[in-house]
């Protein structure tokens, strides 16, 4: 009876101290659940109960028709914009993280302190311009008459059609996500325990294998997250598809202007937007089941 009663006053300490945890959270964690309610949840659901009016007279008016949904998807041009505008976020993802790999491992790996701060700094200067800028000076390079193909022209190449193409648009992407990634992907580098790489070339495994079975997988939560928020920018981005890559074809966000400026269809654009998140909702939860998912981890062998 005395062990009983003895381990009785522990365990209710032991619950008053998880509740005093679960507070200490939950009073830290309300701005954030307000901010996101605010902000984020409550104009999604207005976004989704706008799909549903209708408009009469230029005018928005409260209804429940589901037309708007039928007649933005009977349309296969939309259809078309949707996996054109997915194809152009994942190629522009994929470049980004290639390009920036080089970059992240050396500023990781072989850079010292100083040059890394230098470095760091460097990566976020572009942010103190605006995109919207940065953009448009691309204009001047990638034109018919630009600096590139004036380049091109001394060595007796060219002109090249930059501007107004996909490759303009590629450009203006790696613009807005270049310095994201590599940022992402070097935080993400440089908290890879060295004792495996150093156990790796003791086993006598060469440097590129030891990047691919040991640096990657070491820094997998972070290379995908990269990729992740390089897909999401470009997936939603306007200046670029419609500044660099002159609107032809239509990505879903010139695809919503368009709609707009057409009888202010305001309820067939947020049909568009709706789609627009909910895909990067799912693209963004399965970019974190793999991201934390253990069943993928390689080790390294001799």
């Amino acid at each position: 009876m005395a062990g009983v009663a003895a381990s009785q006053p522990a365990h209710a300490g032991a619950k008053r101290s998880a509740w005093k945890v679960d507070s200490y959270a939950l009073f830290w964690g309300l701005p954030l659940a307000l901010w996101q309610a605010m902000f984020f949840v409550a104009p999604l659901v207005f976004l989704i109960v706008m799909t549903f009016w209708s408009v009469k007279d230029f005018r928005l008016e409260p209804a429940f028709d589901t037309g708007n949904w039928v007649g933005m998807f009977s349309k296969g041009y939309v259809i078309d914009t949707y996996f054109r505008t997915l194809g152009y976020g994942a190629l522009a993802a994929a470049v980004c993280s290639i390009l920036a790999f080089p970059a992240s491992f050396a500023l990781a790996f072989k850079a010292s302190p100083a040059v890394q701060r230098i470095g760091l700094f460097l990566l976020i200067t572009p942010f103190f311009t605006s995109y919207l800028v940065r953009v448009y000076s691309w204009q001047t390079v990638l034109s018919d008459n630009g600096l590139l193909n004036a380049a091109f022209g001394y060595v007796g190449l060219g002109p090249f059609d930059m501007l107004n193409t996909l490759f303009g648009t590629l450009v203006g992407y790696l613009t807005l996500t270049l310095p994201l990634v590599v940022l992402l992907q070097f935080f993400s580098m440089s908290n890879v325990d060295r004792n495996l790489i150093e156990a790796a070339h003791n086993l006598d495994c060469g440097r590129i294998r030891t990047v691919f079975q040991v640096i990657i997988p070491s820094a997998k939560i972070g290379l995908i997250l990269a990729a992740t928020f390089a897909f999401i920018l470009c997936f939603g981005d306007l200046v670029s598809p419609s500044s660099l890559g002159g609107s032809k074809p239509p990505t879903l966000s010139i695809l919503i202007v368009d709609t707009v400026k057409q009888g202010n269809h305001w309820p067939r654009a947020a049909v568009v937007a709706v789609v627009m998140v909910l895909t990067l909702i799912v693209i963004a939860f399965t970019a974190l089941y793999f991201a934390y998912s253990t069943k993928s981890t390689k080790k390294v062998r001799a």
